[in-house]
């Protein structure tokens, strides 16, 4: 698509102006509900749920994209300029990313920073300390520079707006049903095809970080701590932006009783605005990265 370039960088423009409406109407909380229905496991047989998860799973993928297709194959090129950012934005979040984590760090006290953190995580917080209520927060930040920016910006250059819908419907099953709880069954394939679809964007995703910290002077620290605490994060994706930005900004994250990824040089209250820096640095670069290399290659032909 030729508009491709210009319909990247102005999402991102879009997602600074206006961030993420807080309406049943948007197209993810949509999709939500609907994963919400067919993701319970108590309406289905445990012997049929893996079944369940597959069928599902393309269907949800299908509903969501579609519309996201038949915009792409009919609309006016006009069209795609004008409302193209807006649906582009709708399958990717860094402002709203920026605005829990702040919420998190302005809390007034650790009840409330708990609460907070509960619209980003899922581990049981009514223990945690202030420091990990931070890192609970830090860390869906990190990991989420792949799942929730970088990986459908990179599917929209390779396949446009549906690719970039279809990742995000993916996503949001294995965020939603891709545990080991009484889920495990019913969300083992969307956390399965999340894995797939997020391993180019994850390793890109860290490649852009160790350039982004080589800028900085940190690029030693961070990939010290890339190879030291990469494995310690389940799954082999999540783990390559969080070691790669917890060494970069010198600072540990930890989940009580399952891994702690990096060395405390700062506390992350003090690294926190380093933490949300890193995320838009590494964002600005892929898009321009991917917008240059979108325009080389619609020149391509013409060569």
């Amino acid at each position: 698509m030729i508009f491709s370039p210009l319909v990247l960088i102005l999402s991102l423009v879009v997602d600074q102006a206006f961030g993420d409406p807080h309406s049943r109407f948007h197209p993810v909380a949509m999709i939500g509900s609907f994963i919400a229905w067919w993701g319970q496991p108590s309406r289905w047989h445990p012997a049929l749920q893996r079944l369940v998860g597959v069928i599902f799973w393309f269907f949800t993928v299908v509903i969501f994209t579609a519309p996201f297709l038949l915009f792409s194959e009919f609309a006016p090129w006009y069209m795609m300029l004008v409302a193209g950012p807006f649906l582009l934005k709708s399958c990717f979040a860094l402002r709203s990313l920026e605005e829990h984590a702040a919420a998190v760090a302005a809390a007034t006290s650790p009840d409330v920073g708990r609460e907070k953190v509960q619209m980003l995580v899922s581990r049981d917080t009514s223990t945690l300390t202030d420091e990990q209520i931070l890192s609970a927060a830090y860390e869906s930040v990190a990991e989420n520079l792949n799942d929730s920016i970088i990986a459908p910006l990179f599917y929209f250059v390779i396949f446009g707006l549906p690719g970039a819908a279809c990742y995000r419907a993916a996503n949001t099953m294995d965020a939603m049903l891709g545990y080991t709880d009484e889920r495990v069954r019913i969300g083992w394939f969307p956390a399965r095809m999340d894995d797939i679809l997020s391993f180019i964007p994850a390793r890109i995703t860290g490649l852009l970080l160790i350039v982004y910290f080589f800028c900085r002077g940190r690029s030693g620290p961070a990939i010290k701590i890339f190879r030291r605490d990469r494995r310690l994060r389940p799954g082999f994706n999540g783990g390559i932006p969080m070691s790669l930005i917890a060494g970069g900004t010198g600072v540990m994250f930890e989940k009580p009783g399952k891994y702690r990824i990096g060395d405390p040089e700062q506390p992350l209250r003090s690294a926190g605005s380093e933490i949300i820096r890193s995320v838009r640095g590494v964002t600005l670069l892929f898009a321009i990265v991917a917008a240059t290399a979108s325009v080389l290659w619609n020149l391509l032909p013409n060569i």
